[in-house]
């Protein structure tokens, strides 16, 4: 573990110095990884894995267009890809990386399979954290740990290949031989984090959907909707509105405060910029602050978990969850966006 200096608060965390991927290898030697689930997460952290020299086989149903895909990835059935029961069958780690709602469904068969000394793995803690709603209890004779990268399985797979790593959470729930943390964080180098931060299932899922209704992916949409359609109200063109309101921030500024955050964005923009940030922030903050108060309270009290686990049971979810995606798609604000984009210079043919 190496200890650092988060803005004054002191942090021990797991990097690739002091647990190298052949420390990872000589931890799992001879374990067969099962990936449950190839649609988000799965493929990401599968692929990671059997490039790292892991031994992975993949579970998933078959018929799916999930199948196909893993199959398009070179696993191969009856070899490499099995159906979910088989592949936990055969597995001694159970990478439970379905859906939400497909982890519930699905928990009878899996369960059913699990064997004592098993290792259950998840990516998110919400089916154990809100287990009185999802039924995942896991059985009392297997390791249960959890192991979430920050970001997508697009991106965990995508900075693999590019020699980088998203940052990743990792937690022990249920330690029953002893050595569950130290499995946690092989497979957290396995699946290719850049490095790995304790915390517990409970505060995972608190924080993964407070974010996610949050600053990435709600709040941003809303408050993007929200400043280009005041702009647009007051005479704005369509391109002038998108290039102000989303363009610049994820062409230009974001990339700056990735690589060198916001006080040096902040430093290396104008002094008119640089004032009416520095003043309006605090407004924003100020005013977001008990909005963002009421989301944790939701997420904490198990609302939002009845929320979704209701909206997936209903049979017509996905027909009206596409209604509302083409409503986001087909709305001006993001019309707009995929034309600025073709327009961008790597799209050009000049």
């Amino acid at each position: 573990m190496t200890n650092i200096n988060f803005g004054g608060t002191w942090e021990e965390v797991v990097t690739r110095d002091e647990f190298p991927l052949d420390k990872a290898l000589d931890k799992l030697n001879g374990k067969t990884i099962a990936v449950l689930g190839y649609g988000v997460q799965g493929p990401g952290q599968a692929l990671n894995l059997r490039d790292n020299g892991f031994t992975v086989i993949v579970g998933q149903r078959e018929g799916s267009a999930s199948w196909q895909k893993a199959v398009d990835d070179g696993w191969e059935p009856g070899s490499s890809l099995f159906p979910l029961a088989e592949a936990t069958e055969r597995a001694d780690i159970v990478m439970y990386l379905l859906s939400d709602a497909g982890q519930i469904s699905q928990w009878p068969t899996v369960k059913k399979h699990l064997k004592p000394g098993n290792t259950l793995y998840f990516s998110h803690g919400f089916g154990v954290t809100f287990e009185q709603q999802t039924g995942i209890v896991p059985p009392a004779d297997v390791d249960v740990i959890l192991v979430a990268p920050k970001g997508s399985g697009r991106s965990l797979r995508t900075l693999f290949l590019e020699g980088k790593g998203l940052n990743s959470s990792f937690a022990t729930f249920q330690d029953v031989t002893g050595t569950a943390r130290e499995t946690a964080i092989a497979l957290g180098i396995g699946v290719g984090s850049g490095y790995l931060f304790e915390t517990e299932f409970k505060k995972e899922v608190f924080s993964d959907l407070t974010g996610e209704r949050g600053i990435l992916m709600g709040a941003i949409a809303g408050l993007f909707e929200a400043q280009y359609n005041v702009l647009r109200k007051h005479g704005h063109t369509p391109s002038e509105a998108f290039n102000e309101t989303v363009e610049e921030l994820t062409q230009s500024l974001m990339p700056l405060v990735a690589e060198n955050g916001m006080d040096w964005m902040y430093a290396n923009t104008s002094t008119t910029a640089q004032r009416g940030a520095l003043d309006w922030r605090h407004r924003f903050r100020d005013t977001t602050t008990p909005l963002f108060e009421e989301l944790y309270d939701s997420v904490a009290t198990g609302k939002e978990a009845a929320i979704v686990i209701e909206a997936n049971q209903k049979p017509d979810y996905r027909q009206k969850l596409e209604a509302e995606l083409a409503e986001l798609r087909n709305s001006e604000l993001w019309q707009t966006g995929t034309q600025v984009r073709k327009l961008r210079p790597e799209h050009s043919n000049s």
